[in-house]
């Protein structure tokens, strides 16, 4: 069984796990339970009605975050000629068609990996590699595009990418302790709006269960999830 550390209880008490708060409320309590000496990320996690092994409830898609992620994204662009030139443009950090042979010989100094489509067919060869990691660019996720410059720029902007895992669950960091109330608030509010918009239609019944945030080191904080009891969400 988990033993907690007396920080952590003592952070914990300052919630009570049965009540679930607004958002605001609980991004206050989540800020003054932080104890860590470093600056904690905000996290939220959302429990979905949807059943992930039917390939129509997967819930997946991006989300940019108003207010950022708190955290300097290093983006590579494997593209050519104009395209290539947009990317640098626009900010990209690595630029080019050369870098497929260097994430061949294992150099991953990067945290994603936007592609033009007429690049996929060469990046192929390196799922294996890219997969794993989850840096294997994905239409879906708009890491596939013509649209180098709107990629570039929403990723440094704070564009996240969340997934449903087999439990049913998301989980995304939504900033920083460190960030004002306003900021994470306004970030959560654009997080769960998003996952609104990505319900399936084949899915049935209760969508959002549960939603509750937390610091990377203390504890979860319950949300009170009415107001999206209008979108095919219950308590």
């Amino acid at each position: 069984m988990k033993t907690h550390s007396k920080k952590y209880k003592v952070a914990a008490e300052k919630r009570n796990p049965e009540t679930r708060y607004a958002p605001r409320q609980a991004i206050d309590l989540v800020k003054s339970a932080a104890f860590a000496k470093f600056d904690e990320t905000v996290e939220i996690a959302v429990r979905l009605g949807v059943d992930p092994k039917h390939a129509d409830q997967a819930v997946r898609g991006t989300v940019v975050l108003p207010a950022g992620t708190g955290k300097t994204v290093r983006v590579l662009v494997i593209a050519a000629g104009d395209k290539a030139r947009e990317a640098e443009a626009a900010g990209a950090d690595y630029v080019g068609t050369e870098y497929i042979a260097k994430i061949k010989e294992n150099w991953m100094d990067f945290d994603v990996l936007i592609a033009t489509p007429d690049q996929m067919g060469q990046l192929g060869a390196l799922g294996r590699i890219l997969g794993p990691r989850g840096l294997m660019p994905n239409p879906k996720a708009g890491t596939v595009t013509f649209d180098v410059t709107r990629a570039v720029k929403e990723t440094k902007a704070g564009k996240i990418e969340y997934r449903v895992d087999k439990a049913g669950n998301v989980h995304a960091a939504i900033g920083k302790v460190s960030f004002a109330p306003e900021a994470l608030e306004s970030n959560f509010t654009a997080f769960m709006d998003q996952i609104v918009r990505s319900k399936p239609s084949t899915s049935k019944g209760v969508y959002i269960r549960n939603v509750a945030i937390s610091s990377s080191m203390g504890p979860g904080v319950n949300i009170d999830i009415t107001p999206y009891r209008t979108t095919g969400t219950e308590r």
